[in-house]
């Protein structure tokens, strides 16, 4: 009786919440009676809409019915900034996401195991589950492609300021400069490429050096683009030269990045020691004892069974 009950409440919960969602979000009866009357404007010959338009409307719908606080997408906004969404209606969608998938997956999960011969209670512990697992697995995908993103950059920066010291140091300003930088590194670094040209962007716009500097540390969120912004706005600060301070910072992170692959090649032996003892030596094992017992099984134990 139990097994019926669960899929049946939750179908009826999934039906009416999507016709409250409906009714809510798609049916206009205002419009419906001025097209009857022809009161309303003149119809407009609409163009056909591609279906991953129509299913980022419906996420933009579904994003609107969730009450989020302004702070909490403040928050959410500057992580998916990190991450590299930065449309309009981003934080509308990665809502949109949560409520679309926290209503999916349950059901889902209730059509798998409701044949199932199943505690009752692990059946209502495995649907919330996958509500959980819905609803909040799109906030870890934000930070998995935030860290994926703040790596690539980490890994573009080197060449980047590199780059960007030649440029300096062959008569070009700081601005003219991060500029260039922007168009060369297009195809090797797109990450870095793109926070430079909105850097460049915010420069012509108006903004004030130091500003559009923070601002692209505050997108990056990398720990060596905040040095780089550190040692640019004090150069600028103080009035000392920007090819020196550039100079100077490049060779700290190329003796840096020396540092952390020494300490990753001294950390090699002992992350070894495990794969080696699990993995190895079992097969050695089998290769240089395997034949031994092979041997006894076949002549010794016949040889004993006889005495």
């Amino acid at each position: 009786m139990a097994s019926i009950l669960i899929p049946c409440i939750v179908f009826v919960a999934v039906v009416i919440t999507l016709s409250l969602a409906g009714l809510r979000l798609w049916v206009r009866p205002k419009e419906a009676m001025e097209r009857v009357t022809g009161t309303g404007a003149a119809a407009v010959d609409e163009t056909p809409v591609h279906a991953s338009l129509l299913f980022r409307d419906l996420l933009d719908r579904l994003g609107k019915v969730v009450p989020t606080s302004p702070k909490d997408v403040t928050v959410m906004q500057r992580r998916l900034i990190r991450a590299g969404f930065r449309g309009p209606n981003a934080v509308r969608r990665l809502y949109g996401y949560k409520v679309a998938f926290g209503v999916i997956l349950p059901l889902m999960a209730t059509l798998l195991i409701a044949p199932n011969f199943a505690d009752p209670g692990s059946k209502v512990m495995s649907v919330i589950v996958a509500a959980a697992i819905g609803f909040f697995g799109p906030n870890e995908y934000v930070r998995m492609a935030s860290n994926r993103r703040q790596k690539r950059l980490q890994k573009g920066l080197a060449n980047a300021l590199d780059l960007l010291v030649i440029c300096v140091e062959s008569g070009l300003g700081l601005d003219q400069g991060i500029a260039q930088v922007a168009r060369e590194l297009e195809h090797a670094h797109p990450e870095v490429c793109e926070e430079f040209a909105l850097v460049n962007l915010e420069l012509k716009a108006g903004k004030r050096r130091s500003e559009a500097l923070r601002n692209l540390a505050d997108r990056g969120g990398a720990e060596d683009l905040k040095k780089l912004v550190a040692v640019l706005i004090q150069a600028d600060r103080f009035g000392t030269g920007v090819a020196a301070s550039l100079r100077g910072h490049a060779d700290f992170m190329r003796v840096q990045a020396r540092q952390v692959a020494e300490e990753k090649a001294a950390k090699l032996g002992v992350k070894l020691v495990f794969p080696i003892f699990f993995c190895i030596l079992p097969t050695l094992f089998v290769v240089t004892v395997g034949p031994v017992v092979m041997r006894i099984i076949r002549e010794l134990v016949p040889m004993m069974n006889n005495m």
